[in-house]
């Protein structure tokens, strides 16, 4: 287990030619581009969690069937500053560095409140976002690195929070059906308030300044104040609909007063989250156009979650699926010192990921009588009214053990029926990829021995007819170092093997990315 997690893998800048085996589809051209922890250890100093890690990006690039493959390490001021002091100097989520050269963080310690969120890191690991003709490899904080999407160089670095007051971000936009961004970020006690603000990064500028940012054009869609100043909730992913944004207020939730004293305490600012067991989990929803959240209070118990998954309305009601669990037992579990050899078998999740419908009727009858349920779709969740005139839901079960969730896109914020995703049961390593249909509840699966691969990404074909006309993409790193690793191509319908792209070099477990379309990448000259 640490020779995949664990240890450091090498990068490879230079396109690697893949063995390809099957049948590609011809038009499947364009890059498929991920991102995902890859150095654990610089000098004699390691981190304690595998979220950790120094960025490395990699990608396969599909041309007239063949397939190329090359990783770089994403070359962040994080990253320079740890491999010139050759060890960790610059602070992760789950790992404190001391002392830091890079900056002074003990006039940040000492002074006011305000000013105690502490200067976060650039190493960008989780994400790739599209900005207009733009990629920027994204993380959890105020800062993002534009790259380029072909030779993965880094580029500028960009920081949120000179465009708006938020000090963390999250790792997964929507795009609207124009390409703008739409994210959300945290506020941490701003003028002495903390909350959530979604924003819009418009997805092109006026012609005149070509060669100026579109942050400079980022406007703030409206904000939800957080239900506590001092413990804001930790949020991972947001939902859409085509009228409304869904935010979920879960109570996993950050202590500010403890982060601001971290670094003189010695402990890591994962430390200072925490889930309230005995908590509820409150629903806002935005009304997109009037940018005013709905005034009804809707909630349902205390859970952990990272993804959503999709969210459409039908017949006045907000239909939402995410992956819950009850408890924050999934984060523990990547600590390194959890990620030995007999991790598998001796490390079992306490919660098993499970796949979550809410459905939420906005449009009820206000005379409804307290305690009867509100849905009137064909559904096993209910929203139950309470004498205080809130509303208590609880979700229909889609299905348990899947994570990493993907869609077509095509179909966000829209009815949809299928997800594609890892399926990882008890333990967080996932050993095969599923496809749920969440109409009928029937999964397809993909596996092989020794085999584990990563996040699906679904790929339409051009002539696309259906949900599920299309492939389906994931890179596979096999148990065994010495066997090679392999990007998967299946037919997204029947999940059988089109073909694989074998790769002789060592390849890292990853997070997240995207397939770009070769009309969407941009030529080095441009």
């Amino acid at each position: 287990m640490d020779k995949l997690y664990g240890r450091n893998k090498e990068e490879h800048p230079e396109p690697i030619k893949a063995e390809v085996q099957g049948q590609l589809p011809t038009w499947l051209q364009g890059i498929l581009l991920r991102n995902g922890p890859g150095m654990h250890t610089i000098g004699d100093s390691k981190y304690n969690h595998w979220f950790d890690g120094l960025a490395l990006l990699h990608s396969f690039t599909f041309k007239n069937g063949e397939v190329y493959y090359r990783s770089k390490y994403l070359q962040s001021d994080t990253y320079n500053c740890n491999i010139e002091a050759n060890r960790i100097v610059v602070s992760e989520f789950g790992t404190m560095a001391y002392p830091d050269p890079c900056k002074n963080i003990f006039a940040k310690a000492f002074s006011y409140l305000s000013h105690t969120i502490p200067e976060f890191t650039d190493n960008c690991l989780i994400n790739i976002m599209k900005v207009g003709d733009d990629f920027y490899a994204t993380g959890e904080t105020n800062f993002i690195r534009k790259i380029n999407s072909q030779t993965l160089e880094t580029l500028e670095k960009v920081d949120y929070h000179k465009y708006v007051a938020v000090n963390l971000a999250t790792s997964h936009p929507h795009y609207d059906s124009a390409g703008n961004v739409l994210n959300m970020g945290t506020s941490i006690v701003e003028k002495g308030k903390t909350k959530y603000v979604l924003f819009k990064i418009p997805s092109s500028v006026p012609e005149q300044e070509k060669k100026k940012s579109y942050f400079k054009h980022l406007e703030v869609v409206c904000s939800i104040p957080s239900r506590s100043l001092l413990h804001p909730s930790y949020y991972h992913s947001f939902g859409i609909t085509e009228n409304y944004i869904i935010f979920i207020e879960q109570p996993f939730r950050l202590d500010i007063v403890k982060m601001a004293t971290a670094y003189i305490r010695g402990v890591s600012w994962a430390s200072c989250l925490a889930y309230h067991k005995d908590d509820k989990t409150w629903f806002h929803f935005i009304d997109r156009k009037t940018k005013k959240e709905v005034s009804t209070k809707f909630y349902t118990d205390a859970l952990v979650f990272f993804h959503h998954i999709n969210a459409y309305e039908e017949d006045g009601h907000i239909v939402f699926d995410i992956i819950a669990y009850t408890d924050n037992s999934l984060y523990d579990m990547f600590y390194l010192k959890n990620l030995t050899k007999d991790f598998e078998e001796s490390t079992k999740l306490t919660s098993i990921p499970t796949c979550k419908r809410f459905v939420v009727p906005l449009q009820y009858d206000k005379d409804a009588e307290v305690d009867s349920n509100l849905v009137t779709l064909p559904s096993n969740a209910t929203a139950v009214k309470e004498k205080d005139g809130n509303i208590y839901c609880q979700p229909e079960i889609l299905c348990e053990g899947i994570e990493l969730p993907r869609i077509n896109y095509d179909y966000n914020g829209k009815k949809y029926k299928y997800v594609f995703a890892t399926e990882v049961k008890w333990s967080p390593v996932p050993t095969k990829i599923a496809k749920l249909n969440t109409q009928t509840k029937e999964m397809l699966h993909w596996g092989e021995d020794d085999c584990w691969p990563s996040e699906p990404i679904f790929v339409p074909s051009p002539d696309a007819k259906e949900e599920d006309d299309g492939v389906v993409l994931t890179c596979v790193v096999k148990t065994e170092p010495k066997d090679p690793p392999f990007l998967l191509i299946l037919d997204a319908k029947t999940f059988t093997e089109l073909g694989r792209a074998i790769i002789n070099v060592g390849m890292h477990m990853d997070l997240h990315g995207m397939f770009i379309p070769q009309q969407n990448v941009k030529t080095e000259t441009e």
